[in-house]
């Protein structure tokens, strides 16, 4: 069993920038890949990016590429994701989540509430 804690949401302005953190537990954060997805009130929720275990391989959202970037220290069992030029339309609820083997997410935090203010 995998817990997954994201901290690190809030209220910005259009133009700032925040750093989400989720942090592992149960099992080392190693094991697995891990990514960031996101639900906005009556959307879908929608893949942000994913990281391999190692850190070594990345996959960007279209609409964040170039603006945020996922990161993982796995010596703290944590994965981050640094949103800069954050605009109204990344408001949503951001999750965390994990993957043992390729496919689907097996895991998921609780959610952290990004909000961006034109």
């Amino acid at each position: 069993q995998v817990q997954l804690v994201e901290s690190g949401g809030g209220l910005v302005q259009a133009g700032d920038s925040l750093r989400l953190s989720c942090a592992a537990s149960g099992r080392t954060s190693s094991s697995f890949d891990m990514g960031w997805f996101r639900q906005a009130p009556g959307n879908r929720r929608e893949f942000v990016a994913t990281i391999s275990k190692s850190g070594a391989s990345t996959v960007y959202a279209d609409s964040v590429k170039g603006r945020f970037t996922i990161s993982r220290i796995n010596a703290k069992n944590t994965v981050y994701l640094q949103m800069n030029s954050l605009k109204p339309e990344d408001t949503a609820v951001y999750y965390c989540a994990a993957r043992i083997v390729p496919g689907t997410f097996d895991y998921w935090g609780q959610g952290t509430q990004v909000t961006v203010s034109s």
